[in-house]
């Protein structure tokens, strides 16, 4: 299983998922020219991408979507939640709803519903023996998920802002209470908390994803994570941070 973030941040997400010759997309919130000059860099073309899981259907998400869609013959995977939203940007014959566990030829994935102002969902991959937990735009993780979520190859989470920030910062006032409610985002030390029950022995990397550009800081996401894994067994070198502009390095478990 190998992984690129091709963004990640407020305003565009959008994360590759290669498992032998199948390549997911999720989310395609960055301009299509943006997706497929990066997918390049890795030798495929859009006509190379199998599926597109779409989150949710916040712009930041799908911005993109429409007109990528026109360079791959992917099905665009949705919930029939989201499929109002979906059908008015995407041809019905690209679409595919989906349920719970659903399977991409040898790619098994497990839905998780998340907490946040619209339907929304995380995920857990998994290809021969890796797993990949995706948890992205909720206010909470729901405790019930934990067993399912513990021990995985590689984790990415949101680490969207730092409480301090938020506070202190320009958005008003009902805005932050959204950020910081059960239907928001999560925080650094939140998800630093969430890592440190859940990282275990065959944990190889960690990407902290969606931060906030006006919130948060590359710097602090970094080392508020880094400080709630301090009393655990794993090695800080393998927190990546992800960024907006630029693509991340793609990494194999």
């Amino acid at each position: 299983m190998k992984i690129k973030i091709i963004s990640s941040g407020s305003k565009a997400n959008c994360t590759l998922i290669s498992c032998g010759k199948t390549n997911i997309l999720i989310d395609a919130g960055p301009t299509a020219s943006f997706i497929s000059s990066e997918l390049e860099k890795e030798n495929l073309t859009p006509k190379d991408i199998k599926a597109i899981i779409i989150t949710h259907t916040h712009s930041d998400h799908i911005k993109g979507l429409q007109t990528f869609i026109k360079k791959t013959d992917a099905k665009v995977c949705v919930t029939e939640e989201k499929l109002e939203d979906i059908i008015k940007i995407v041809p019905a014959s690209s679409i595919e709803l989906i349920d719970k566990f659903f399977q991409l030829d040898d790619v098994s994935i497990e839905l998780l519903p998340l907490s946040h102002d619209v339907s929304c969902d995380g995920m857990i991959i998994k290809y021969d023996d890796k797993e990949l937990v995706y948890i992205t735009d909720t206010g909470y993780v729901n405790n019930k998920y934990l067993p399912k979520l513990t021990n995985k190859d590689l984790y990415i989470v949101e680490t969207n802002y730092n409480e301090e920030m938020l506070m202190n910062g320009p958005y008003p006032y009902l805005l932050k209470q959204r950020i910081l409610g059960d239907s928001g985002h999560l925080s650094n030390r939140y998800t630093g908390k969430l890592l440190a029950k859940c990282i275990g022995p065959n944990t190889k990397y960690v990407f902290l994803a969606h931060i906030s550009e006006n919130n948060n800081t590359y710097d602090l996401a970094l080392e508020e994570v880094k400080d709630e894994l301090k009393d655990i067994d794993f090695d800080v070198d393998k927190l990546i941070v992800t960024h907006q502009n630029t693509a991340c390095e793609m990494v194999e478990v």
